[in-house]
């Protein structure tokens, strides 16, 4: 259990620069609107107005009125859970197991689930893709790997970038937020890319993840520079000239990742979910749009 100091701002602590009490090593521009201790989004509970500590909440210092306006929230409107990572933990175990079970079975199970536009015989046997019906495989692409740096990568972008998003969002908006920028990413690949070339990774929801901590970053009121910077070294590697790398699916996923992260932080209060899952539904509808139009146009 973290211990935790006496009440109040840490004095020392320079303006702008503060320390969740908390996690000291966390950076917290964000205090609770109670205590006015320096808190970081994991400890950010959504209070009436602005933002309580998780002891203030306990306390039962929440201005709101009975047991449901009293329950803590994370920023986003989600519910406080005891393992924040919960939902990244069984992403980042799916993605591990399809890439041991590519291990095991080898190029076959890569062709059976990798993003493929059209039917080719191009990967040394007769294959069907999406415009054919096998829609599961923008689902399945999204978990595949075939390459152990490009697992680590991806994997690493998941934790680093995933953990914190989830204790912000709450596990249903992060999952909600991962998996339909992960289809984006798909549904733009199988736009843009040549109808028999293959595509697999789980990119397009990673970038999805590094547009949302730029949006929550920026509503926060933290320092933009360092995700600023990773996100020009990723997109510097996107469209490195050496190819190789599927840029439609990393676009799709970060402009469809900062889309609902703009609508999941900045919603209003009184009208959260409808807006939250508002705007998932029309990213949604933006990607099936895309990939019907792009399955009549080849067949």
């Amino acid at each position: 259990m973290d211990q935790q100091p006496p009440g109040g701002p840490d004095p020392s602590a320079p303006e702008g620069a503060l320390g969740c009490y908390r996690h000291p090593g966390r950076e917290a521009n964000v205090r609770c609107t109670r205590c006015e201790r320096p808190i970081c989004p994991e400890c950010m509970l959504d209070a009436s107005v602005g933002f309580q500590c998780p002891d203030c909440v306990r306390q039962g210092s929440g201005t709101g009125h009975g047991p449901a306006a009293d329950r803590p929230r994370t920023v986003a409107g989600g519910s406080i859970t005891a393992d924040p990572r919960l939902v990244t933990k069984v992403l980042l175990g799916l993605n591990v197991a399809v890439y041991l079970a590519v291990l095991a079975k080898g190029d076959a199970l890569v062709e059976e689930l990798m993003l493929l536009g059209r039917a080719t015989t191009h990967f040394g046997g007769p294959l069907e893709g999406v415009a054919e019906g096998q829609w599961y495989r923008l689902v399945t692409s999204m978990f595949l790997h075939q390459e152990m740096w490009h697992i680590v990568f991806n994997m690493l972008g998941l934790w680093w970038l995933g953990g914190p998003l989830e204790a912000a969002l709450g596990r249903a908006r992060y999952l909600a937020l991962y998996l339909i920028s992960g289809l984006a990413g798909g549904a733009l690949t199988y736009w843009l890319s040549a109808p028999v070339q293959g595509s697999l990774g789980a990119s397009g929801a990673i970038f999805g993840l590094l547009g949302a901590t730029a949006v929550l970053m920026r509503r926060l009121n933290y320092d933009m520079r360092p995700v600023l910077v990773l996100l020009a070294v990723n997109l510097v590697i996107t469209f490195n000239p050496w190819g190789g790398i599927a840029w439609q699916a990393h676009v799709g996923g970060l402009i469809a990742g900062t889309l609902i992260a703009i609508g999941m932080v900045h919603a209003p209060r009184e009208r959260r979910d409808l807006v939250q899952y508002g705007t998932c539904a029309l990213v949604l509808a933006a990607v099936v749009l895309v990939v019907v139009a792009r399955t009549a146009a080849l067949t």
